[in-house]
């Protein structure tokens, strides 16, 4: 049975680990982090920052979820959960800023972000159809259809790739901004950075896990174990 493949595991253990860490210090910085005061809340220090770069037409507003932050590129909004939004702390500060710097990359026109906003129809589909053909086809034996298969997944092995540098970028700007602009003395921007930090080994736990996968299915398919 392929769904019970103990090799799978150990291909994708690692990653699962790594997301596991990579979870754990997420909430327990921002757990440290929330309990810093920042001047300003997360919308204003977005704001602060948006604006200070010219960028006065991209709205920011609230929505719920918690964590559920994001910069929609379609309609140059920044979406942020209420406690970012409303919060007063560095945890907000800096996730706030790290949306802001999403915002910058595409005013700017930051080419891997282009890249990656170009490959996200075919991500989509990719990790939905693709898996299904690539199980479909080794369940079935076809091996044309478990190749296609493999090529579409391969786009969401792409966009993983390049969404990294797209993260680590925007941290580095929001960094930046929240130093230049006075938001956060330097002396304090370890709080910030220990979250923002944290955050990116999640996108790097993804990124390893969508390429172990790939690998299982590529070792599968070229008749490893056989």
């Amino acid at each position: 049975m392929y769904f019970f493949d103990p090799w799978y595991l150990l291909y994708i253990s690692p990653a699962l680990l790594l997301a596991l860490w990579a979870q754990f210090r997420v909430k327990s910085t921002y757990a440290t982090a929330r309990q810093q005061p920042a001047p300003l809340s997360g919308a204003a220090a977005a704001r602060h920052i948006l604006d200070s770069d010219g960028l006065t037409d991209v709205q920011i507003e609230q929505i719920p979820g918690q964590l559920s932050d994001h910069y929609d590129p379609r309609d140059r909004v920044l979406r942020l959960s209420p406690e970012v939004y409303q919060g007063r702390t560095l945890a907000s500060v800096g996730i706030a800023a790290h949306e802001a710097g999403h915002a910058l990359q595409h005013a700017h026109d930051y080419a891997p972000l282009t890249v990656r906003n170009a490959a996200v129809p075919a991500a989509s589909f990719g990790s939905g159809a693709g898996m299904w053909m690539i199980i479909g086809g080794m369940i079935f034996s076809i091996g044309a259809l478990v190749w296609i298969g493999m090529g579409l997944f391969a786009c969401v092995v792409f966009f993983q790739l390049v969404n990294l540098p797209v993260e680590f970028n925007a941290s580095s700007r929001a960094k930046a901004q929240l130093v230049q602009l006075g938001i956060v003395p330097q002396e304090e921007m370890g709080y910030v950075n220990s979250v923002l930090n944290a955050a990116a080994w999640t996108y790097v736990a993804a990124t390893l896990q969508s390429v172990m996968v790939l690998l299982y299915f590529l070792m599968r398919a070229s008749g490893g174990r056989d």
